[in-house]
């Protein structure tokens, strides 16, 4: 394995920590936090409806729709407003504990860091600036440019683009097996954060490095230079 020329992450879940949010979908959701996980999926899963579909839309206007329609299989009527205030607290999700030494690693090796995230442009400024996480990264894209999702061929064909350099020179960072399988099918690398609760998917190639947090991933990045 060689160095990859830029290392891009994923933000929801593989740097923040989405357990902050449990509180205010569980009490939209009837103080069923344990519904959590399966509103972020519905969100997920809308996000690529939409762009299956040519769409798009915002990651915060999906997500409250998301949340109006698990709260309609609860029995609970849930107005857009309301929905909208729930979801809100995303953008105030906290670093997971490791992330920031490990970002700051990274930098100090001289990697080039670059986040790629299904949020919107304002949406991911927000939550890096309440997370203290932007003066880590050398650029914060948006898929909100590319008007699809990740994980769309499209979105990382972009973003290699936009950073100047070959689909082989990148490497994703993500929590999520369906992010690390779109980065690989679309010519890129790939490195798992194995947060609780998260699979690669077994249809996928294997990414080069799978590891249960930033900092062990950091660490091997960082031994490829050597």
């Amino acid at each position: 394995m060689t160095a990859p020329k830029v290392v891009f992450f994923d933000v929801n879940e593989t740097l923040l920590d989405l357990g902050a949010i449990k509180k205010s979908i569980g009490q939209a959701l009837g103080n069923r936090e344990d519904l959590t996980a399966l509103w972020f999926t519905t969100m997920l899963h809308y996000s690529l409806v939409t762009t299956v579909g040519g769409q798009y839309t915002d990651f915060g206007t999906i997500g409250a729709a998301a949340l109006r329609m698990v709260a309609a299989n609860q029995g609970i009527l849930l107005t857009e407003a309301e929905a909208k205030v729930a979801v809100s607290s995303i953008t105030s999700l906290p670093p997971h504990p490791e992330v920031k030494e490990a970002l700051a690693a990274l930098r100090n090796a001289g990697y080039t860091l670059v986040a790629l995230t299904n949020s919107s442009t304002k949406g991911v400024e927000t939550q890096f600036k309440n997370s203290g996480l932007t003066a880590f990264f050398d650029q914060i894209l948006s898929v909100e440019e590319v008007g699809k999702y990740k994980p769309d061929t499209a979105v990382y064909n972009w973003a290699a683009q936009k950073m100047g350099v070959k689909p082989n020179e990148c490497l994703m960072v993500a929590a999520h097996g369906w992010d690390i399988a779109g980065a690989i099918w679309a010519g890129w690398r790939g490195a798992f954060t194995a947060r609780p609760g998260q699979q690669l998917y077994p249809l996928a190639p294997l990414p080069e490095i799978n590891e249960t947090d930033l900092l062990k991933i950091a660490e091997k990045l960082i031994s490829l230079q050597k």
